[in-house]
């Protein structure tokens, strides 16, 4: 299968993060587009690939809107959003970019 998705883990506590609108942005002629996006379920996964359309070879980015995550869990946050960007070379491809967070800093890597 190929196209985009994501997923966030909060490691502070070991749960996934739910309910966080996450963004997909293409770069196209140095200017961003959004082209996607959805919002992490219970199982910190968001259900569909971020893009409706066919992914392109190209500058991608994931923006991640952590803020109100923590708001609602009375924790502090140093992020209020988290911007991921990424090459997809071949559209044929899957790519997937969780989200490692806790108040204080982050980690990503490409997943499967």
């Amino acid at each position: 299968m190929s196209g985009i998705t994501s997923h966030v883990l909060d490691t502070s506590c070991g749960v996934p993060g739910a309910n966080i609108v996450v963004e997909l942005q293409l770069k196209k002629d140095s200017q961003w587009q959004s082209i996607g996006g959805g919002t992490t379920n219970k199982d910190g996964r968001v259900p569909e690939p971020l893009a409706t359309d066919l992914v392109a070879a190209g500058h991608y980015r994931i923006i991640f809107h952590v803020a109100d995550y923590f708001a609602a869990k009375k924790r502090p946050s140093f992020f209020p959003v988290v911007r991921i960007e990424f090459l997809v070379d071949d559209p044929m491809e899957h790519y997937h970019v969780p989200l490692l967070l806790s108040p204080f800093g982050y980690s990503t890597y490409r997943g499967s």
